[in-house]
Parts: C-alpha cells; structure tokens; sequence
C-alpha cells in the first residue's frame, strides 16, 4: 500500500491538532504540509528567502553541472561579487554541517540572486532565465520545494517537513488568505521531485485526513 499513516503522533502547525507523521510511498511527510497555508508573496518579502539564511540553498550533487551549464545564460544577470565569488570557488560549497549548497556572497546573498533595478526585488537568476526560455533548466529542487526541506532517513525514505521561518510571514498570511495548503502550493514541484503518480496520492491522501478534521 502506498499512502498510509505512520503511528508517531504529531503536532500539526499552531491549530492545537494532533495527526500522525503520514506517508506516501517512500516519503514520509509532516502533517501540517496538509493542514497549513503558504503562498509567497514576492511584492511584500521582496525574494528575501535568496539573500538571508546560513549558507546557501542545498543542492544535490547532480545539479552542481546543472548550475554550471547554465552560468553562461545568466552570467551577465550575477552582480561583479557574484562572478568573483564563482570564478574562485565555483558555484557550490560545502557548508559547516558537509552538505553541498550554492555559493554565497559575503555570507549571505545566494551567487545566482539578480535585482529588478525598479522594485529592488530579488529573483533567482536560473529561474528567471528559464522563464524568458534562456535555459531547460529551472532552479535547484530545494528552492523550488520550499518551505519544505526534503532530508533522506538511513533507512532510505525521504522526510519532508515544513520549514517556518519568520521572513516568510507575509506567504503565511497570504496562504491562509487564500486558503492555499502548502502542499497545493507546491503542486508543481513536489510532482517535479516525486512524480505524478506519487502526488495523486498525497491528494487522495490530504481529502482522507482533512476530512477526519472537519
């Protein structure tokens, strides 16, 4: 059976509910993917998720070539720090914890953020290259997931959880405006990683616990 509900019992986001950590497939998820409400809102945070954090956005090993193959395309995107900070490390690092992320510039812009010169708004360079059709190739899955971050167990199943954080108020208001669970927000990239098949589902999976909620 692929979609099933694991028997630990969880917290789901700030509603007081109390669901089990769920599974689909070999993907384990937290409940409050299903139960709580996420939309960005790029006119009020500004694309501020590409600039502050720790290090730079996680990265599987594949998508390094990725982002190589696609640094001639945005290139002329990157600021002169960026093309710096690239030309002497390359477009990924390895970050305090060993896990393989973008290259940053002065501790906190990602190298592949580029500014609308009117709004001051930060975008990704490789998505907005791959939007105008510049590129085949859109952004690193963990950006694209986010605010979920994918972590594989050692025994070989994918946990998903919702990040929050506090940069990122205005999606939250915006999703429960909308009424917009984050796992309907992130439609597109969750089939991206998991496939059709895996996130029809989760949806048949959401109506089945959503409505043991109601």
């Amino acid at each position: 059976m692929n979609s099933s509900s694991h028997n630990p019992a969880a917290k789901s986001g700030n509603k007081g509910r109390f669901l089990p950590i769920l599974q689909v497939g070999d993907v384990l998820l937290s409940p409050d993917i299903l139960t709580e409400c996420f939309c960005c809102d790029l006119e009020a945070c500004g694309g501020i998720c590409c600039v502050e954090g720790d290090s730079g956005a996680p990265l599987q090993p594949e998508e390094v070539l990725h982002l190589e193959n696609t640094l001639p395309a945005v290139e002329a995107d990157l600021s002169a720090e960026a093309r710096t900070v690239i030309a002497e490390q390359g477009v990924a690092y390895s970050d305090a914890d060993g896990d393989l992320v973008t290259s940053i510039v002065d501790g906190r812009d990602c190298v592949f953020t580029c500014y609308d010169k009117n709004t001051g708004c930060c975008y990704c360079a490789t998505e907005k290259a791959f939007r105008e059709g510049r590129t085949q190739w859109c952004k690193p899955i963990s950006c694209a997931l986010y605010p979920i971050r994918e972590r594989r167990l050692s025994n070989g199943l994918s946990a998903l959880n919702y990040h929050r954080w506090s940069v990122c108020h205005a999606a939250v208001r915006k999703g429960n405006e909308l009424g917009l669970p984050v796992y309907k927000f992130l439609r597109e990239p969750l089939t991206r990683r998991f496939g059709a098949e895996w996130y029809a589902e989760l949806e048949v999976l959401a109506e089945q616990v959503l409505a043991d909620e109601i």
